[in-house]
């Protein structure tokens, strides 16, 4: 079961592999796993003795962050991602990043994203659409078309609880849909990175 992998230098985190969206460009669609590592599909949710096992007996040899980044929303098990952050905080000098789509207050209505402060260092957020009609296309989450507000809305809440916060599109939309997020990107003062859809296992985020 793999829940810690090395991708281009960095300490990447799979700790669930649920998620409450179907985006038409995630890699689950066409593989497996990312380059050389193994299946990151979970045989079951790791439990905290198991992340924490599996943590100390990683090679992390020359690696300055851990991403919290796998096959699936890690904010799925927000409070297992909370224990796993102190962990790591605790055991390494190495900075932490979520990579989210930003629906943790549709999936866990009660959760505290103070309780994120001192732990996550920076925030990539998926915003793959300039508008909530068009990001119900694209992202297909089963919240329904309010999932863009409540996406938004955590971007500028994570902007004050880590500060360095960033959004990503995939190029499956239009070049006009793109520079349309740049402009609402460049609204919220987030800077915006255009990723390349793959559809293979050589390229990740």
């Amino acid at each position: 079961m793999t829940i810690f992998y090395k991708f281009e230098g960095k300490l990447y985190i799979n700790i669930t592999n649920g998620c409450p969206c179907r985006c038409v460009f995630c890699i689950r669609n066409n593989a497996d796993s990312i380059r050389d590592n193994d299946s990151l599909w979970l045989e079951h949710e790791p439990t905290f003795e198991e992340i924490t096992a599996a943590f100390d007996a990683f090679d992390k040899s020359g690696m300055t962050e851990a991403v919290f980044c796998g096959y699936g929303e890690p904010m799925v098990r927000a409070d297992m991602l909370v224990r796993t952050a102190e962990y790591i905080k605790q055991n390494s000098d190495m900075s932490i990043r979520l990579n989210s789509n930003g629906l943790v207050k549709l999936i866990h209505p009660d959760f505290d994203l103070n309780s994120l402060r001192g732990l996550i260092d920076s925030v990539s957020i998926s915003l793959n659409a300039p508008d909530a009609a068009r990001y119900n296309e694209v992202t297909r989450p089963s919240f329904g078309e309010k999932s863009f507000e409540v996406m938004l809305d955590f971007a500028k809440q994570m902007k004050q609880v880590c500060g360095k916060v960033g959004f990503t599109v995939v190029d499956v939309i239009t070049p006009d849909e793109i520079e349309r997020c740049r402009t609402l990107a460049e609204e919220l003062d987030i800077p915006l990175r255009v990723r390349a859809y793959v559809t293979d296992n050589e390229s990740y985020t």
